[in-house]
């Protein structure tokens, strides 16, 4: 018990963060702007999309407004490591500010993950999402391929809230 009790500490230690204040998120999303189909261009390796027999290629997400104020959330890729099998991640979110920027996304209740938007083209064109320990990040699209000015405008607006940019890579259609 003492073991599970100090394991408890050290990991709320851990998350207590590293004096690095967390990134900036846009002013305001407006959410029915917002929902429809979204591309992912580019994403930080991560265990639930580059498990040991997953590669999420084509990924898409799909957000709607619910009656409630909630966001719904789809997930789709291929496995590239199954055939193309098509993969499935239906969840919710919900704002966790008024800005909208901020929201906590869960496909597995209880646990929410965070899910900030770092930066949004002002037409909602292409969206920079991450979290707020820097430890994920994506680069979305309303369309499969993103142009090389956006791109760029994108990536520098990752880096400036201290995204490591160079982990970005860039996701098989």
């Amino acid at each position: 018990m003492r073991r599970l009790l100090l394991l408890a500490a050290l990991s709320l230690a851990a998350c207590a963060g590293n004096g690095i204040p967390p990134p900036d998120t846009v002013a305001r999303v407006d959410l029915a702007r917002y929902a429809g189909r979204w591309y992912e261009i580019a994403r930080f390796p991560n265990s639930f999309q580059d498990g040991r027999q997953r590669r999420c290629v084509g990924v898409t997400v799909d957000y709607g407004r619910e009656p409630d104020g909630t966001v719904s959330v789809v997930n789709r890729c291929r496995n590239a490591m199954d055939d193309g099998r098509e993969i499935v991640a239906r969840g919710w979110a919900r704002a966790s500010d008024g800005t909208n920027a901020k929201l906590r996304v869960t496909f597995f209740w209880p646990f929410f993950g965070d899910y900030w938007v770092i930066a949004l083209d002002p037409q909602y064109r292409w969206a920079v999402v991450g979290t707020p320990d820097r430890e994920n990040l994506w680069i979305l699209a309303r369309r499969p391929e993103m142009g090389a000015g956006a791109y760029s405008a994108a990536i520098g607006m990752a880096r400036a809230e201290g995204f490591i940019t160079a982990n970005l890579v860039p996701t098989v259609p």
